[in-house]
């Protein structure tokens, strides 16, 4: 029995004195040696920004038609998003917008058949949109940096358009910047992208590129036959450049957190008690 006690005393004594030892070996000069960093802790926070980009427009044809990528250097909106959590995950943001831009197609020569496709007398057309994308956003953050991808829906309407004959075409004058009867003008469909951010509070700094789907054909499918229906879906790229103001603080404590700060030191005291504890200890500890 005498051993065993004596065993359990030595080896209490020995983790004592492995603490002693580490205690003693943290000096200010091994302390002024460590990299000391800050945890980054991501507030629910909002933003506002303006997006300015160029695409490259195409329509997805049925049947299919000759065409090359038609470069429109107009796509820009505004923007608000929302950064928060969603069923427990972070790292998450609703984000929503309003956009201008224009879109189009361009008909390319087609040897096999020794001709040019047109629409309405046109080899090229070039359309007037606004739209209202509502995506979903997923992000990962670091101080100064964020990476963003983000995927949704959005609607549209096809406010105006120009067509142009090119070499061979013949447009109608009333119909070179007006819509005609069976074209469609409600726009619907999916967009989705990913790009990057510079942050610097209270400013960011986005990159991004994106991808646009339309689920609404240009015109009626019987537009041209009422026995042989046709479609046409625009799609786009896009490539955007953004500048977005928080409305919000993205990291430290928020004005709510300070809010109930300062109810709670009213009505809880208590919770801050050993706060206040160790505090005058440490002044203690400084004097000495």
């Amino acid at each position: 029995m005498l051993v065993s006690v004596s065993g359990l005393y030595a080896q209490k004594l020995e983790k004592a004195e492995l603490k002693t030892f580490q205690a003693d070996t943290l000096t200010n000069e091994y302390l002024d040696t460590l990299n000391v960093r800050k945890a980054l802790v991501v507030n629910d926070y909002s933003l506002i920004g303006v997006q300015y980009g160029v695409g490259l427009s195409s329509v997805m044809w049925n049947p299919p038609q000759e065409q090359s990528m038609l470069f429109v250097p107009v796509n820009f909106g505004v923007t608000y998003t929302r950064y928060g959590q969603m069923f427990a995950m972070p790292y998450f943001a609703f984000k929503a917008g309003l956009f201008y831009a224009k879109e189009g197609y361009q008909f390319e020569y087609n040897e096999e058949y020794d001709w040019t496709y047109k629409i309405e007398g046109a080899e090229k057309a070039v359309l007037e949109v606004v739209e209202l994308p509502l995506l979903f956003q997923f992000h990962y953050d670091s101080w100064n940096f964020k990476i963003i991808a983000e995927v949704g829906c959005y609607g549209g309407y096809r406010l105006g358009i120009q067509r142009f004959p090119g070499k061979t075409g013949n447009v109608r004058p009333e119909l070179e910047y007006s819509f005609t009867e069976t074209d469609r003008r409600l726009d619907y469909g999916l967009k989705g992208g990913a790009g990057l951010a510079l942050v610097f509070d209270p400013l960011e700094f986005h990159i991004t590129a994106s991808y646009k789907h339309s689920l609404s054909s240009l015109y009626t499918p019987d537009h041209y036959s009422q026995y042989y229906y046709r479609f046409a879906y625009p799609s786009n790229i896009v490539v955007s450049v953004g500048v977005h103001y928080h409305l919000t603080k993205r990291t430290g404590r928020t004005k709510a957190d300070l809010k109930k700060m300062a109810k709670d030191m009213v009505y809880h005291p208590e919770l801050f008690e050993n706060e206040n504890t160790d505090s005058n200890s440490r002044t203690r500890d400084n004097r000495r």
